[in-house]
């Protein structure tokens, strides 16, 4: 179960997981609350059932659906994604038993204080809880919504096989480099920061540096009005929504995260497994992926990410290629779906 299909993080892992169970002769179903769908697993064989929970006075309408597929599937196993699903399912509980739920959080900022007295008041009615990243459990136990001893965390995995270097030409250090950023057009990806930083990029140096951002949201209009109002027009190019992230990821150079606060921001994981170069604000997770590769910097400094950009661009080919290396390495050991998935089947198993 999971709050949304739309073009996030979450989403894609939520995805990914139900076709690796599928693969391992599980049988699957995907629950959503609202909205479109836009990510979706490969395999025919996951139903996915929308339960309409567009606003408050749905929740009865939207909880006897519920109710209504879970006795009919008779699952082993809910596992809730995302804190609208998270409170939905523990809910439901109530009236409905289930011999197991997990309820798994996504973003170091679930909500304000009211939501987490919801979920500190509900923890009783899921057998575990996790969250994806220790920076995003640990903040989560400091706003009350857990104790340490009912939160774990499991980090999220990718598929390696999709997310590769294709041996791409590598550029001359005279060969002028692209930047490319992913990611909703919304509040928490703080793009403003990077456009900002971007700006002070372009004012101390005069290459022809291009940066894309790939994405959509509610914020676009304002985020253009910000690119024009700096005269950036024809070095930021808003691209829109693609389905092509790995391709993308491995015509570009360096790949640079803005966002102010995420819970395991797993394109950062993407964009280390294709070997582009990381840029990536300290915005809970982003540390516990790079490791000791790529370039950390603090949230919403544009003086900082605008520095970071320049050290990274200014780097020597060998210098890049070597760290590239090294962070495709880190993710094969840690963050590889093969990984997540056993870890799950392990928590499911329990």
């Amino acid at each position: 179960m999971i709050t949304g299909l739309g073009l996030g993080g979450a989403e894609k892992v939520v995805a990914d997981l139900a076709d690796q169970m599928i693969a391992l002769g599980h049988n699957v179903k995907i629950a959503y609350l609202t909205g479109s769908v836009l990510v979706k697993p490969v395999s025919s064989d996951v139903e996915i059932i929308a339960l309409h929970l567009n606003s408050v006075k749905d929740f009865l309408p939207a909880s006897k659906k519920y109710r209504k597929l879970v006795k009919s599937f008779c699952p082993d196993v809910i596992h809730a994604h995302m804190v609208h699903a998270n409170i939905f399912a523990r809910l439901n509980r109530l009236l409905c038993p289930v011999p197991k739920l997990i309820c798994t959080a996504h973003s170091s900022n679930e909500g304000g204080k009211v939501r987490m007295v919801v979920y500190r008041a509900t923890n009783f009615l899921s057998n575990i809880n996790t969250h994806v990243s220790q920076e995003a459990t640990k903040t989560m136990i400091s706003k009350g919504a857990f104790t340490k001893n009912d939160i774990i965390t499991v980090y999220n995995g990718i598929d390696l096989s999709k997310f590769k270097s294709n041996s791409k030409n590598i550029k001359l250090d005279k060969d002028p480099l692209s930047i490319i950023a992913v990611g909703s057009l919304s509040d928490p990806k703080d793009y403003p920061n990077l456009i900002n930083a971007f700006a002070i990029f372009k004012k101390n140096n005069n290459s022809n540096i291009k940066l894309n951002i790939v994405g959509d949201g509610e914020l676009r209009p304002q985020i253009e009005s910000l690119i024009n109002e700096l005269k950036l027009d024809k070095d930021i190019t808003l691209i829109g929504r693609r389905s092509d992230i790995p391709g993308l990821l491995n015509a570009a150079d360096i790949f640079v995260l803005s966002s102010k606060y995420e819970g395991l921001p797993t394109v950062v994981i993407e964009a280390m497994a294709c070997e582009c170069y990381v840029v990536a604000t300290d915005c809970g997770g982003s540390a516990e992926i790079l490791g000791d590769t790529g370039k950390l910097v603090p949230i919403q400094d544009s003086q900082a990410l605008a520095n970071a950009l320049e050290t990274a661009i200014n780097l020597d080919v060998e210098h890049r290629l070597l760290n590239n290396k090294k962070a495709r390495a880190r993710v094969e050991r840690l963050f590889s779906l093969e990984n997540s998935v056993q870890k799950w089947i392990a928590l499911y198993e329990t």
